[in-house]
């Protein structure tokens, strides 16, 4: 028997169709180049990529920042964003207009060739950096992202701490990002960061902020490994019997807008990398003069939007109820 659409799934529950708020967050996916190739990874990033946005782009991405007053955040991600020629860009020219800039930071790009400054730029500009960090064990975060980077993340939090990063008063954000290692919800927040706050306390003098629990999304990378594994539509049904309508108006596709290193415009970085156009009618950064239009606008829907909307759901800033 055929599955029930997501869209289906929102009628049911009178929650269709799903339309967007004003946009408030700007995120732009930079490029695909990155320091790991982790199993999860939606975007499959890795060091052999090479797509990348373009000076005109990111010069446009920052003139609709501007004409944009509305939009409070500019949120930066990749691959690895640090490793892009404009990230810097980028940063200083959000921060001039006002704006608070996320870096979403993979924590070992700090230690690559060329970035010796890159955590001491971001504390100068006052960045919040949200960064991965998908378990707190040695084990399963080398498992899942490879051999050495569970070290290598410590020292960088470390590096981060000692320049101010989630020091009270500071105004220095320092979030960290936990996932499932396999085809599994996330355990709830709360509790899941005490035991991080815990441990990296104990452990190895670490402190940050807050912890953000995301879904593993069945698209790219983790789809074909579920896809391996013979598990795929086990994964599908655990989301769609899990979906939940609190969920719903919190949805980051509501008041979020994602730009592709190529300037095209979809409604999630998930829709990004399915390259599921935009629902409303502007296709890439050069079809607007600001962000307003796209307020009331559809949102594009496919099967894997159960993945943000099961159990206490999953969004950029973690579980939604």
């Amino acid at each position: 028997m055929a599955r029930e659409s997501f869209a289906a799934t929102l009628a049911r529950h009178g929650l269709a169709p799903l339309r967007r708020e004003r946009v408030r967050t700007l995120q732009v996916n930079v490029g695909r180049r990155c320091d790991l190739a982790c199993h999860h990874c939606h975007v499959e990033a890795g060091p052999r990529r090479r797509e990348a946005m373009d000076a005109a782009t990111a010069g446009r991405v920052l003139a609709l920042l501007e004409r944009s007053p509305w939009v409070g955040t500019l949120d930066l991600t990749g691959g690895a964003p640090e490793l892009h020629p404009e990230f810097r860009r980028l940063v200083e020219g959000a921060r001039a207009l006002g704006r608070q800039v996320i870096d979403r930071c993979n924590l070992t790009v700090l230690f690559e060739p060329g970035q010796d400054d890159t955590a001491g730029f971001l504390a100068r500009q006052r960045v919040r950096v949200v960064a991965s960090l998908p378990c707190y064990t040695r084990e399963n975060v080398d498992a899942q992202r490879g051999r050495g980077v569970f070290g290598r993340s410590i020292e960088a939090l470390r590096w981060l701490n000692r320049l101010g990063y989630a020091e009270p008063g500071s105004g220095l954000g320092l979030d960290l990002v936990y996932n499932p290692i396999g085809p599994a919800l996330p355990p709830p927040q709360a509790e899941l960061e005490a035991r991080y706050r815990r441990e990296l306390r104990e452990l190895f003098h670490i402190r940050f902020d807050r912890l953000f629990t995301l879904t593993n999304m069945p698209i790219k990378r983790f789809a074909r490994q579920l896809e391996r594994e013979g598990r795929e539509a086990e994964y599908l049904g655990l989301l769609v019997n899990h979906f939940n309508p609190a969920t719903v108006p919190g949805l980051m596709c509501r008041t979020l807008v994602s730009v592709g290193f190529d300037g095209r415009l979809f409604d999630c970085d998930f829709n990004q990398m399915l390259e599921i156009p935009l629902g409303a009618p502007a296709r890439s950064v050069w079809d607007l003069e600001d962000l307003g239009p796209l307020g009331g606008a559809a949102v594009a829907t496919a099967s894997h939007c159960f993945g943000c909307s099961a159990g206490a759901g999953s969004s950029c800033g973690g579980a939604l109820s």
